[in-house]
């Protein structure tokens, strides 16, 4: 019965537009949104460069590029506290407890998630593609836009599996966040927060937003899937 009443109430500040509650999915999407956009450009040509090229130490690499998929993200929000705290090498930026330092943290935890995976859709693509294009006589920059437009759809997934990532984490924002009400707190750190003081209704609600967020990734991540499959069978 109390979990009728509570997620009653849930659907009631969502419908009916609660500020506080709005103001939280807000700033998780600000600073997902953010971070994502910052840690894609590095990442795409990273993993390009590194899938398209042979260098020494380029298998270990790969190697740290995929064991980073497993770092807990309580463990990088460690390490950005310890970097970002008075004492610490980045102190002067002050972006401890503030909205930079999630977008930070988001940064380094879509990072592993886009490489890896643009690395594995370069891996994919016909080698043969950038040989024919470089002996048809075009730039460096311009084989790489061919190859990851022929590759397209693996760095989409690569992008919507980078938003599914620092949407939902918890550790990293809520260590180097702090969960300050209208600045840092985001809807997994306030879900975490409402259900330790046994206030249910919040908490559901965000939680609802949380399962739609996972609802239009995956079915993003299904059409581009399809779309895909299409290009393959027409080609």
């Amino acid at each position: 019965m109390a979990l009728l009443e509570a997620t009653r109430a849930a659907l009631l500040l969502l419908v009916t537009g609660d500020a506080a509650l709005w103001q939280i999915i807000w700033v998780t999407l600000k600073t997902a949104l953010l971070g994502l956009l910052l840690a894609t450009p590095f990442a795409v040509a990273a993993g390009y460069a590194i899938a398209s090229t042979r260098f020494r130490g380029r298998r270990v690499l790969i190697w740290l590029a995929q064991a980073a998929l497993s770092l807990p993200t309580v463990l990088i929000g460690l390490i950005l506290y310890m970097l970002l705290s008075r004492q610490g090498p980045a102190g002067s930026l002050h972006w401890l407890f503030s909205q930079p330092g999630i977008v930070a943290g988001q940064v380094f935890i879509a990072l592993p998630v886009l490489l890896a995976t643009t690395l594995a859709a370069v891996q994919a693509i016909d080698p043969r593609l950038p040989e024919t294009a470089r002996v048809l006589g075009a730039s460096r920059w311009r084989i790489m836009l061919t190859v990851l437009h022929e590759g397209r759809f693996g760095v989409l997934a690569a992008i919507i599996s980078g938003f599914g990532r620092v949407i939902s984490e918890v550790g990293c924002a809520l260590m180097v966040g702090g969960n300050i009400e209208g600045e840092t707190r985001t809807i997994t750190t306030a879900i975490a927060l409402e259900t330790s003081k046994g206030e249910f209704a919040q908490g559901i609600a965000l939680g609802i937003v949380l399962i739609l967020f996972a609802l239009l990734i995956n079915a993003a991540l299904l059409l581009l899937q399809g779309d895909a499959a299409s290009g393959r069978q027409s080609a």
